[in-house]
C-alpha cells in the first residue's frame, strides 16, 4: 500500500513542474499559443515530445509518479493554453488493460485520445456499440482528435476499444466549442478495433479521474489569468494612480486569490489520496470537482473584469484561459455526477444506520495517533452525564467550563506545542489540528490562553514566564482581550486608552469595548505610551491586568448571538513595572505577532465546527419527512448540501495548508488570512443554506418546543457573524491578503 513517504517529495514535484514549465515556455510560448493549438502538427509534435520526457508513464508506479503529479503537469498545461490531453496516458495507465498500443503511447510513438461516450456523464457524450470486433456509433467532445494516432473509446461490457485514427468508416468533425477549435465528433460505422475488457467498478472511477485532471488544467489557467490580471493591477495607471490601490480592486482579486487557494489545494488533496488508496479517495475527488466547477468560472469573470476592455482582445492572453476554464469544468458532467455522489453519500446511507461524518484526513503518524489519543480522553472525560449537564446551559452560560478546563490541564494539553522549557510538550501542527477537531467533534469548551502564552513565551521576562505559564497550563486561568475602543474600532493604531508612567509603575485610563471574555482572570490590555510617536503604532505598549485591580468598571451587554461582551473602563488603574509586556512603547509588534499565531489556525478551528454543524444537519435531514416525502430526495436539498460540503472540504484543506506551513516554519499572513475570511464566511452561508432547507422550524431558540437541533442552526448563524469581524474584520484581511501577500500597492 503507498504512504506518503513512498510518493515523489515536494521537491521532486517541485523538480517536475519546473521541467514542464520550461519545456512549455520554450516549445509552446505564450505569443504562438491560440496559433499552436489549431494547427494539428503543432499539438502532435508537443505531444510527442511531452511523451518523451516520461510524462506518458505517470501512474503506472505511484512511487515514480502518480495521479498528484499528473495534476501538477496538467496545471502547467492549462497555464500555458497547450491542449495536449495528457491526462489521456494517466487514465490508460489506471485502466488496468494492457494492449500492444499502450507501449507505444509511453515512449511517444503513439498519441491516444480517449472517449467515454455514454459513460461520459454529459448526455450529449454520444453512444457506442461493439459487435466484438468492430465499433459503431458516435463519441462527441473529444480532445485533440485531429493530432491523435489513436483513439481509445468506452464500449459497453464494458471495454476499451482502440481504434487507429486511419481507420476505414472512422469520420472525424471538428466542434467548435466557445470559440475554440480542439473539440471534434467521432462517427464511426463497423470501425475494426481491438477490444480489451475492463472492470465494471473501473469505469466510473476513470471518469472521476478525468474530470479531476481537467479540474486541474482548469486551475493552471484561472491562476495564469489570475497572476497576469495582479500585475496589471500594478501597474495600469487610473486617476493618477495605480488601479490595484483601489480597494474594489483589492478585494476583487484577494477574493480570486481565496478561491484559487481552495481550489487548488482540494484537486491536489483529492489526488494524493488517490494515491495513497485512501478508501475516501473519491469523495475527496467530488468535492474538488464541484469546488472546481463552482468557483473557478466566478474567478475567470473577475480576472477578465480586472482587466477591463484589454482582456477583450483575442491578441491577450486572458481571453484563452477564460474559454480553457469553462471547457474543462463543464467536461464528463461537470459538477453534477459529483454533486450526486457527494448528495448520496451524506443524505441516504449507511445502510446499518450510523452515522456519516466527513472523511478523515491525514495529519501524518503523529497526528493521527495524537487524534485517536484525545478522542478516548474525550470520550471517557466529557461524555455521559457530565456532557449531558453542561447541554443543558444556555449558549452564555456554555461558554467556559472551569472543572473541565482544569481535567484538561492535567493532561498537558494545554500546553501541548509550547516548548518543553516553558513546560509544553513540543508538539507539531498537525497534533494541534488533531487536538482541534476532537474538541470541535466533542463540541467541549474551550480551555487555556494560547495568544496570550505564545506572547509570554516570546516576549515575557523570565519572572513572568514562572507565574503565569505554569497556571494557563494547569486549565486555571482565562484570558480576555483588550484591544477594540470607542471610535477607533478594531485600528489598532487609532487606541486612545493611556498607560502613564507613575514611579515605579504604570496609571492606565480608557475605555475597551466588545471584550467577550472580561469574566476572565486576566485582560490583555493594549495601551497607548506614547502619544507622540510617528507612525502612530509605534507607541503602544501590552500589559497583563489583573481583572480584579481596583479601577476596572465591567458594563456587560448581551450579544445578538447570545453571548456577552462588555464594555470594560480604566479608571486611574495601577499597574506594577512588570506588568508590562516585551519592551515600551513595543506593543504593536508582541500584538500583531500574537494574532498572527491566532490567525494561522482560527480558521481551521470555524471550519471544523462548520464541519460539525453539516453533520448533524444531514443527521437530520435523512430522518426528516415534509409533505409525506422524505427531505433527503427534495433535489434542490441534494445540491445545496453536495455544494456545501465541496465548500467545507475546500476549508479544511486551508487549514491544513496552514498547518504545514507552521510546521515548516512559516506562516505567510496572506494565507492564514485567507483561510479565516473563507471559513468564517462559510460559517455564514451553512447557516443560511440551513434555513432554506429546514424551514421556518429551524429559527426555534434553544428551549423553544419544536426546536430543531436545540436550536444550534440559528444560533450559529447568528454566531457566525462574529467570525468574520473579530481578530480583523474579513474586509481588513481582505487587504491584507491583497497588501502582503499579492504585494498591490497600499
Amino acid at each position: 500500500m503507498p504512504t506518503p513517504a513512498t510518493l515523489p517529495s515536494d521537491e521532486e514535484r517541485t523538480m517536475l513542474r519546473d521541467s514542464v514549465r520550461g519545456f512549455l515556455a520554450h516549445h509552446w510560448p505564450a505569443a504562438e499559443a491560440v496559433d499552436a493549438a489549431a494547427d494539428p502538427a503543432r499539438v502532435a509534435s508537443a505531444w510527442r515530445q511531452l511523451a518523451e520526457l516520461g510524462l506518458a508513464q505517470l501512474c503506472t508506479d505511484p512511487s515514480e509518479g502518480g495521479l498528484r503529479e499528473v495534476l501538477l503537469v496538467m496545471e502547467e498545461l492549462g497555464r500555458a493554453a497547450c491542449p495536449v490531453p495528457l491526462h489521456a496516458a494517466a487514465l490508460l495507465n489506471l485502466s488496468g488493460v494492457e494492449a500492444p498500443v499502450l507501449a507505444d503511447m509511453r515512449g511517444g510513438g503513439a498519441r491516444l485520445a480517449v472517449a467515454f461516450a455514454q459513460a461520459d456523464g454529459d448526455p450529449a457524450a454520444g453512444r457506442l456499440g461493439s459487435d466484438g470486433a468492430t465499433v459503431s456509433g458516435e463519441a462527441c467532445f473529444v480532445e485533440a482528435a485531429a493530432a491523435a494516432t489513436h483513439f481509445a473509446l468506452l464500449v459497453p461490457g464494458p471495454a476499451i476499444a482502440f481504434v487507429d485514427a486511419g481507420s476505414p468508416g472512422l469520420v472525424v468533425e471538428s466542434t467548435p466549442a466557445m470559440g475554440t477549435t480542439g473539440l471534434s465528433r467521432l462517427r464511426l460505422d463497423r470501425v475494426a478495433a481491438d477490444l480489451r475488457t475492463v472492470d465494471t467498478g473501473r469505469v466510473d472511477d476513470l471518469v472521476t479521474i478525468a474530470r479531476l485532471c481537467l479540474a486541474g488544467r482548469a486551475i493552471g489557467a484561472a491562476s495564469r489569468a489570475f497572476e497576469m490580471a495582479v500585475g496589471y493591477a500594478k501597474e495600469r495607471h487610473q486617476f493618477g494612480q495605480p488601479i490595484g490601490r483601489f480597494q474594489a480592486v483589492q478585494h476583487k482579486l484577494a477574493n480570486a486569490y481565496i478561491a484559487l487557494q481552495g481550489a487548488q489545494l482540494s484537486a491536489r488533496s483529492a489526488a494524493q489520496q488517490h494515491d495513497v488508496r485512501a478508501p475516501a479517495w473519491r469523495l475527496f475527488a467530488a468535492a474538488a470537482t464541484v469546488l472546481a466547477a463552482t468557483t473557478l468560472r466566478g474567478v475567470s469573470l473577475e480576472t477578465q473584469h480586472a482587466f477591463g476592455a484589454i482582456g477583450y482582445s483575442e491578441e491577450h492572453e486572458a481571453p484563452r484561459h477564460f474559454k480553457q476554464v469553462h471547457l474543462d469544468v463543464l467536461r464528463h458532467g461537470g459538477a453534477r455526477p459529483a454533486r450526486a455522489q457527494l448528495a448520496a453519500y451524506y443524505l441516504d446511507g449507511p445502510d446499518d444506520g450510523t452515522a456519516r461524518t466527513m472523511p478523515e484526513y491525514d495529519l501524518g503518524p503523529a497526528g493521527n495517533a495524537f487524534r485517536k489519543e484525545v478522542r478516548a480522553w474525550l470520550d471517557e472525560h466529557w461524555s455521559g452525564a457530565r456532557r449531558a449537564a453542561h447541554e443543558r446551559l444556555t449558549f452564555k452560560e456554555r461558554e467556559y467550563n472551569r472543572d473541565f478546563a482544569r481535567a484538561l490541564g492535567r493532561t498537558g494539553w494545554i500546553g501541548l506545542a509550547w516548548p518543553e522549557r516553558f513546560g509544553g510538550q513540543g508538539r507539531g501542527a498537525f497534533e494541534q489540528l488533531a487536538f482541534i477537531e476532537e474538541m470541535e467533534r466533542a463540541e467541549a469548551p474551550r480551555a487555556g490562553a494560547p495568544v496570550q502564552a505564545a506572547m509570554l513565551q516570546v516576549y515575557g521576562t523570565p519572572e513572568q514566564q514562572a507565574r503565569y505559564l505554569p497556571e494557563i497550563l494547569r486549565g486555571e486561568a482565562i484570558y480576555g482581550m483588550g484591544y477594540s475602543e470607542p471610535d477607533a474600532g478594531s485600528d489598532l493604531a487609532s487606541m486612545r486608552t493611556r498607560a502613564v508612567r507613575d514611579g515605579d509603575g504604570w496609571v492606565v485610563n480608557g475605555q475597551k469595548i466588545w471584550t467577550t471574555t472580561y469574566w476572565g482572570d486576566y485582560m490583555l490590555l493594549a495601551t497607548r505610551t506614547d502619544p507622540d510617536a510617528k507612525p502612530s503604532h509605534a507607541g503602544l505598549s501590552m500589559f497583563i491586568v489583573p481583572m480584579d485591580t481596583p479601577g476596572i468598571t465591567v458594563k456587560t451587554s448581551t450579544t445578538m448571538y447570545g453571548g456577552s461582551f462588555a464594555n470594560v473602563f480604566y479608571d486611574n488603574v495601577r499597574l506594577p513595572a512588570d506588568a508590562m509586556v516585551g519592551e515600551p512603547n513595543a506593543g504593536w509588534k508582541v500584538l500583531t505577532g500574537a494574532l498572527a499565531t491566532e490567525r494561522g489556525f482560527i480558521g481551521g478551528g470555524i471550519v471544523l465546527k462548520v464541519a460539525r454543524s453539516f453533520e448533524l444537519l444531514c443527521e437530520h435531514i435523512r430522518g426528516a419527512v415534509v409533505d409525506g416525502k422524505p427531505l433527503r430526495e427534495d433535489p434542490l436539498v441534494r445540491e445545496r448540501i453536495a455544494t456545501l460540503a465541496a465548500e467545507i472540504e475546500a476549508g479544511r484543506q486551508m487549514m491544513v495548508h496552514c498547518a504545514a506551513q507552521v510546521d515548516g516554519g512559516e506562516t505567510p499572513p496572506g494565507d492564514a488570512a485567507a483561510s479565516k475570511v473563507y471559513s468564517g464566511e462559510l460559517m455564514e452561508r451553512f447557516g443560511e443554506v440551513a434555513l432554506d432547507i429546514l424551514g421556518m422550524q429551524a429559527t426555534l431558540s434553544e428551549g423553544s418546543p419544536g426546536a430543531l437541533l436545540r436550536g444550534r442552526i440559528e444560533q450559529h448563524l447568528r454566531h457566525s457573524l462574529m467570525w468574520v469581524i473579530s481578530i480583523g474584520t474579513n474586509e481588513i484581511q481582505r487587504s491584507l491578503i491583497a497588501q502582503r501577500g499579492l504585494g498591490l500597492p497600499r
